[in-house]
């Protein structure tokens, strides 16, 4: 049983607060505004003074005795019982506060989780439709679930033990943060993300952001069902991607973008070998022949940084039928042109941006910065020869996350770059085709990829049929 899971059973008869604070029920949480009994030291009421006092001067006790092995989470949870259960003992000796045996069990599970575990954060963790935990302080977490934000009564004990957690949570991961290095990104073991940044970079309290992701990955039937791509516009994707297109997905933060990118992934057939390079490994790829590049910060040295750049052109040797690349963001999006252009063709990456010409003009501004001296007129040009389709991601009104365009890149007329949309959302409304028929669908008739001419026809309900 799970550390959360046996908090849980020991607090089920004295916990009745709910996690979300807006009026939703969830879990249980470690908070409760019931009042103690008099006298007596309740584990789930973090406000009793006494509680406070006491799980300070143990965890003090514990923390100098077994220094830094509880920071990379290199500790036996039985040879930690005893410690808590020794200084506890040590600690009530001259106190007046008595714990009862329900209360003492609740209390080194909560010590146990807090020391061993992720703390308070365990049953979030667990939780499979918290997509985001967002941690301000250590008394106030934030949660994403179901695309809405909510402030969660959950808290940590205090900042020495929600700092303890951001510790163990980058040495699991692999990273760090100190004076010298301020901020860290990282994954955990379940392919959770997690940023940390700690003052003088954040004013107040370290600031801890975990994105999680869905244990089986979504699928496009999934996204249909959710209204974020209409059947239509997914038969059209799945033939691009088939087809060898070289697509490009864009949106702002949290519009689902590595989602999408994980879905359209799965249509790479399983006779093709498939490089993935990342920033933080999140895709779930399903292929039997996948390589899964990782990048890699500078040490504390300020030395061995592995960028992207760096990963996409040790891709280009490693014989790859296709290059997916969860998010161009610099110098590497020339390398991506560049291999797009030159045979690499059924690429895939993300980019953040407002709108399909937003995501365009990002990329001349990441290849006009890579360092090479190329005329705007070139790179326009790299741009409309290696791109096929651009998708645009957006939240709706009720924080779902949608496929609000798609639209093909035609190639050039003069300086600008021609593009149409194929299929289109209006508001929250359906993503239905404009009616217009793409040049691509001869190419993905040629390489084994018809298309039906019915789903480039404009209708309500975005699966061909007129209404």
């Amino acid at each position: 049983m799970k550390l959360s899971e046996r908090l849980a059973q020991a607090a089920k008869d004295t916990s009745g607060a709910p996690l979300i604070t807006n009026g939703e029920t969830a879990v249980p949480a470690l908070v409760t505004e019931a009042p103690p009994e008099k006298g007596r030291l309740s584990s789930l009421d973090h406000h009793s003074e006494a509680l406070e006092g006491l799980k300070a001067r143990v965890r003090a006790a514990v923390v100098k005795e077994m220094g830094p092995k509880l920071a990379t989470g290199a500790v036996d949870e039985g040879d930690l019982r005893l410690r808590l259960e020794r200084h506890l003992a040590e600690e009530m000796k001259g106190s007046s506060v008595t714990v009862g045996p329900r209360e003492k069990a609740a209390f080194f599970q909560e010590m146990l989780a807090d020391m061993l575990g992720w703390g308070p954060l365990e049953m979030l963790m667990e939780d499979p439709d918290v997509t985001e935990i967002m941690c301000n302080a250590h008394d106030e977490i934030w949660i994403e679930r179901e695309g809405k934000l909510a402030r969660t009564s959950i808290r940590f004990s205090g900042l020495d033990s929600y700092r303890q957690v951001i510790d163990r949570m980058l040495a699991v991961a692999g990273r760090r943060v100190d004076d010298a290095s301020p901020m860290a990104d990282g994954r955990l073991k379940d392919g959770s993300r997690i940023n940390a940044i700690i003052p003088p970079l954040v004013v107040g309290e370290p600031v801890l952001t975990i994105r999680r992701f869905p244990e089986m990955p979504y699928t496009v039937l999934d996204l249909i069902r959710m209204e974020s791509i209409s059947q239509d516009a997914a038969v059209f994707l799945s033939a691009a991607v088939k087809g060898k297109l070289n697509v490009l997905i864009s949106g702002g933060t949290g519009t689902g973008k590595t989602t999408l990118l994980n879905v359209l992934s799965n249509y790479i057939p399983d006779t093709d070998r498939v490089v993935t390079v990342e920033d933080a490994a999140e895709l779930k790829l399903e292929q039997p022949h996948v390589v899964r590049l990782e990048s890699r910060p500078a040490n504390i040295e300020g030395v061995g940084q592995v960028s992207i750049r760096d990963l996409v052109k040790n891709a280009l040797r490693m014989r790859p039928d296709r290059i997916v690349i969860g998010e161009v963001r610099g110098a590497e999006a020339l390398d991506m042109l560049q291999a797009m252009n030159t045979g690499h063709e059924g690429s895939l990456t993300t980019v953040h941006a407002n709108s399909a010409r937003d995501a365009l003009a990002r990329l001349e501004t990441m290849v006009l910065f890579s360092g090479l001296d190329l005329p705007l007129q070139a790179v326009r040009e790299q741009i409309a020869s290696a791109l096929d389709i651009v998708i645009q991601l957006d939240r709706r009104s009720d924080g779902g996350r949608s496929i609000v365009a798609i639209a093909e890149i035609q190639g050039r007329e003069g300086d600008v770059i021609t593009m149409q949309d194929v299929f289109k959302r209006a508001g929250d409304g359906p993503l239905i085709a404009t009616g217009l028929r793409p040049k691509v669908a001869e190419k993905l008739a040629e390489r084994g990829a018809p298309l039906e001419a019915a789903i480039f026809r404009g209708s309500g309900n975005g699966n061909g049929r007129q209404q």
